[in-house]
């Protein structure tokens, strides 16, 4: 289960080849012609840095919890992020998502794989957040899973693409108001078995709004069994 590549399904598998035959990828940041994101403009996509909440990983002014998390911490052991959800992270997310840029995963695991590396978590195994099977077969591939696979290379630990699975699909979290956002995922996963039981698991995504997905995914994950959760997000929103 750790060493197949990401679940890709047929007949998207053919879109972006045909599209990179049709249309020639661009920069996201400059536009250069011939790759989504080239590695000088990968090294100059701004980050999250300074100091953040423990519990949430929001940038935060001063002391080790925000006003939020003091008040009610989310119910895993932490949120970590590579960058603020804005200008060309946001554009880069958006063309891996919705534009079959399936080639932009690999320079964004990198970066994910450069922050783990310099702030590693005391995780096991990856685990990326799942889409429900008729989102998967509508985008063809989960973006979640591909940055997963990306960043496991890097840094050596096994991804389990199937020990989460999603039992209902749910509206975008993206178009919803914060208050909706718990109760649109709330009961949303399952584990599939019993195989996290006792792992200390790092739950994979791409962006990261008020962690209420990743709160479903953590409690699923605990009834599973898993003695740890923490998550690390490519992108969040964060106040300007």
């Amino acid at each position: 289960m750790h060493s197949r590549p990401p679940r890709v399904l047929f007949p998207e598998t053919l879109i972006g080849p045909l599209l990179n035959l049709l249309f020639p990828p661009r920069c996201v940041v400059c536009h250069r012609v011939g790759t989504w994101l080239c590695p000088e403009c990968v090294n100059r996509l701004p980050r999250l840095f300074g100091p953040v909440c423990q519990c949430c990983g929001v940038p935060i002014p001063y002391g080790t919890l925000c006003a939020s998390c003091q008040e009610s911490p989310l119910r895993l052991e932490g949120i970590r992020t590579v960058a603020p959800f804005r200008g060309p992270v946001r554009a880069a997310i958006h063309y891996l998502k919705y534009r079959h840029a399936r080639e932009l995963a690999d320079p964004l695991g990198e970066l994910m794989a450069r922050y783990w590396q310099q702030n590693p978590l005391p995780a096991e195994v990856i685990v990326p957040v799942p889409l429900h099977p008729s989102r998967l077969r509508q985008r063809g591939y989960n973006q979640a899973a591909l940055l997963a696979w990306a960043l496991s290379r890097r840094v050596g630990l096994p991804v389990d693409e199937d020990a989460l699975y999603r039992v209902r699909a749910t509206a975008s979290q993206m178009r919803l108001p914060a208050a909706d956002r718990r109760r649109n995922v709330e009961d949303a996963f399952r584990c599939a078995d019993d195989r996290m039981r006792g792992r200390r698991v790092l739950l994979v995504d791409d962006v990261c709004t008020t962690g209420a997905t990743l709160e479903a995914c953590a409690d699923a994950l605990r009834e599973g069994g898993a003695c740890q959760v923490w998550a690390l997000t490519l992108a969040r929103t964060v106040n300007k």
